[in-house]
């Protein structure tokens, strides 16, 4: 016996190997590889877990989510985003991985294909194969923005849904809003869903974010998914959702029965107080995440045979240094020579073969070091 074809397909995520390499290397390393944020989560949210404890609420919950939490997910979505989702549009999640997961296997039937905008996060290749969908890779030109025309011209009969991550994840540049209206309009016509990925929209620094349902004002072809984990430094308590037309919604909970159940009740408690309870965390940290992002976008663009395009959200920038075709190679290398960790390039797609992702997710004084470690080794 082994196991099936479809788990054989899939690869492991180069993100996760460069974090095995150092966990093995160990000594002062500057770790840039994963997207995490280096700052505690908020003390009142950890307190509305611990009341929670207190008050026994550690049973199960409805397979949906704590009415009071889809109420808020629904309610920040409106105030953030400009969406238009009602509770009962909402399931609660655990994480943002999930809700990616059984919006798959939702929308993608047997030999679907998934159209990924490339660089892509690694994780959406694994979950179209998990549904028997096909991943297929539309890459993007240099500086990676959204070229609507070469994803309208790769859809077809067999296009189930297409992925749109936005500001992305690796590059972390905002799509423009008539390409996205663009892309969403052609894939109605061919019967297809738009999955916004929308994690990292809190952290979107030179304009404000409008969620893609929003933009289109149609969600009925749109699945939406957002996370508490990058906005409110929640990433270990696991807590996502969800957003869609409520048939959507009822067919992705009927199939959360056999998976997680129910996300742990005492996350959704503090994720229900980070939606609700006061935002100055959440704004600091976008501070300091902006500050960052300048910084490290200053010392990319002053390096000779670095190109990287600016971040306009989240925390990542991707470096195409000059001169390099096998970024895991290149990835390995800075590790064990220079002391510095950056995830691979190639782990996003046939479009990121060669180039590096960084995440300034970390203390500006070890972004020093790190950026310092990388333009002597280069």
């Amino acid at each position: 016996m082994r196991p099936t074809d479809r788990v054989r397909a899939c690869d492991r995520s180069s993100i996760r190997v460069l974090f095995d390499l150092a966990e093995e290397v160990g000594g002062d390393l500057v770790r840039l590889e994963v997207g995490e944020p280096d700052f505690d989560t908020p003390a009142h949210v950890t307190e509305a877990a611990f009341a929670a404890a207190e008050r026994g609420e550690t049973g199960y919950t409805s397979n949906a989510g704590l009415p009071p939490l889809r109420a808020a997910v629904a309610d920040t979505l409106a105030r953030e985003y400009d969406h238009a989702y009602g509770a009962d549009d909402v399931l609660v999640t655990t994480g943002g991985m999930e809700a990616l997961h059984l919006a798959a296997l939702c929308v993608l039937s047997p030999g679907d294909e998934l159209l990924i905008p490339t660089p892509g996060w690694p994780n959406y290749w694994t979950q179209a194969r998990l549904a028997d969908a096909v991943p297929v890779e539309v890459p993007m030109p240099y500086p990676y923005d959204l070229d609507p025309d070469r994803l309208v011209a790769r859809m077809g009969p067999d296009t189930g849904a297409v992925l749109l991550c936005s500001p992305s994840n690796p590059t972390g540049r905002v799509f423009d809003d008539d390409a996205v209206r663009a892309v969403v309009a052609a894939a109605r016509e061919h019967d297809a869903y738009v999955v916004a990925d929308e994690v990292y929209a809190s952290l979107t620094y030179d304009r404000d974010p409008t969620g893609v349902a929003a933009l289109v004002g149609d969600s009925e072809h749109v699945l939406t998914v957002g996370s508490c984990s990058k906005s409110y430094a929640m990433t270990g308590w696991r807590v996502g959702w969800l957003a869609a037309e409520s048939d959507v919604v009822d067919e992705a909970t009927k199939i959360r029965e056999s998976t997680t159940a129910c996300t742990p009740t005492l996350a959704q408690h503090a994720a229900l107080a980070a939606l609700e309870g006061p935002q100055e965390p959440v704004r600091e940290m976008k501070a300091a995440f902006a500050e960052r992002r300048d910084y490290v976008a200053d010392r990319l663009d002053a390096m000779d045979g670095v190109a990287a395009p600016r971040p306009q959200g989240a925390f990542y920038a991707f470096l195409d240094p000059e001169g390099y075709t096998d970024s895991m190679a290149l990835a390995k290398r800075l590790v064990r020579e220079a002391g510095v960790v950056l995830a691979p390039g190639s782990g996003f797609g046939e479009a990121g073969a060669g180039k590096l992702r960084l995440s300034f997710a970390n203390s500006m004084e070890r972004l020093e070091e790190g950026l310092d470690r990388l333009e002597d080794a280069l």
